[in-house]
């Protein structure tokens, strides 16, 4: 199966903890290459420009999760919303994290957790209106 109960941008947080304080003084908007377009402009890729990246490819994976039912996706919420109080709590306290890079990662944590819970909520309310349906025609 598959990592349920594991949150997935948990690995963009690591890489960014990784570089920042194992590479003390990075710039996240060093150029690590740049490429030459068709229409002849430059297209820069930068540290951040990659760890957002992986990120949001990662979030609509994490969504995907949260139309599982069962104990495992509640789980998988509740390490969500503990991931989005440590980065939030490591962004306010730790000065190698007051960065847009992680600031912006710290967003995509807040949708993936609001994400989880409205599918989980919608699906609960869906799962309610069948039963009273059931339950009329018995």
């Amino acid at each position: 199966m598959y990592l349920i109960g594991f949150p997935l941008l948990v690995v963009p947080f690591a890489i960014y903890n990784m570089i920042a304080f194992l590479t003390p003084g990075v710039n996240w908007t060093d150029t690590i290459t740049s490429f030459t377009l068709v229409s002849g402009g430059s297209w820069s890729i930068t540290t951040s420009d990659i760890i957002i990246t992986i990120a949001v490819l990662l979030l609509p994976l994490e969504i995907f999760k949260a139309t599982k039912i069962g104990v495992r996706s509640m789980v998988d919420h509740i390490l969500s919303l503990a991931l989005f109080i440590v980065m939030l709590l490591e962004f306010l306290l730790v000065r190698q994290a007051g960065t847009s890079t992680f600031f912006i990662l710290m967003m995509l944590s807040i949708v993936d957790v609001l994400g989880g819970f409205i599918v989980t909520l919608r699906t609960a309310q869906r799962d309610m209106t069948i039963e009273k349906v059931d339950a009329m025609a018995g």
